[in-house]
């Protein structure tokens, strides 16, 4: 059996990669809820905050079910 390293490594940089931008997703999201919080008791409108935040939330959704496809594709 041989190894294809090439392959291995290009596989393993992907997922690093895609590992990272997701979290980098989930993370502005969370921010974007704590300035609603921090918005609110300060009495001002956090429109844009939470916009933001459900848009990262959609788009780790979408990321996740993409590779759930690609999976069972």
């Amino acid at each position: 059996m041989k190894i294809d390293w090439a392959a291995l490594g290009s596989v393993f940089g992907v997922s690093l990669v895609v590992t990272v931008a997701l979290v980098a997703l989930f993370t502005l999201g969370i921010t974007g809820l704590s300035r609603r919080e921090r918005a609110a008791a300060q009495g001002q409108s956090a429109v844009l905050a939470v916009t933001g935040a459900y848009t990262c939330f959609a788009a780790c959704a979408a990321a996740v079910a993409y590779g759930i496809y690609l999976i069972m594709a």
